[in-house]
């Protein structure tokens, strides 16, 4: 139970972080580093504990020629049932509805902006119930990412694999 409290947490930051990247027409392949920030706005945890890993979060996302094709960038990835539905694209924007059925239920928004530099800014905000053993509890978070390409060799950072169809 305690590590999934730590790895729901810690899923939904890399999944901000690799939507931040999702629809990014200005993007190239290569190794991109993603600064993510996560915030509760109602949290799991009990009065006055705090949920582990608080603070600003930074990780290199590997993306591929094939990922901009398809998607624009990487897919969402994350520890849990969670998805992206109603994907709208503009040409430096995109928003979407993200969906999740797992432990932790219910839905949120992702925005994501970006510009011809390539640098690219990103928040999902969800709301919804998680379940703690035996009982469901409420809980709100808002993630904010912003994302910089950092050259064309991923060197040992593997792709997120893409998803099946």
């Amino acid at each position: 139970m305690r590590a999934s409290r730590l790895w729901i947490p810690a899923g939904c930051c890399v999944a901000a972080s690799a939507v931040l990247l999702m629809a990014q027409p200005t993007q190239r392949p290569g190794l991109y580093e993603t600064t993510s920030n996560m915030t509760w706005q109602q949290s799991p945890m009990p009065n006055g504990m705090q949920m582990p890993g608080g603070g600003p979060h930074t990780t290199q996302v590997c993306m591929t020629q094939e990922m901009i094709d398809k998607y624009g960038g990487p897919t969402p990835q994350s520890r849990g049932d969670c998805h992206m539905a109603n994907v709208s694209k503009t040409a430096n924007s995109m928003t979407a509805d993200w969906i999740c059925t797992g432990a932790m239920k219910g839905k949120g928004s992702v925005n994501s902006t970006w510009t011809a530099d390539g640098k690219a800014t990103s928040k999902v905000h969800f709301a919804g119930n998680m379940e703690m053993g035996p009982r469901s509890t409420p809980v709100e978070w808002t993630v904010e990412s912003t994302s910089v390409f950092k050259g064309p060799d991923c060197g040992s950072v593997k792709p997120i694999p893409m998803p099946a169809q």
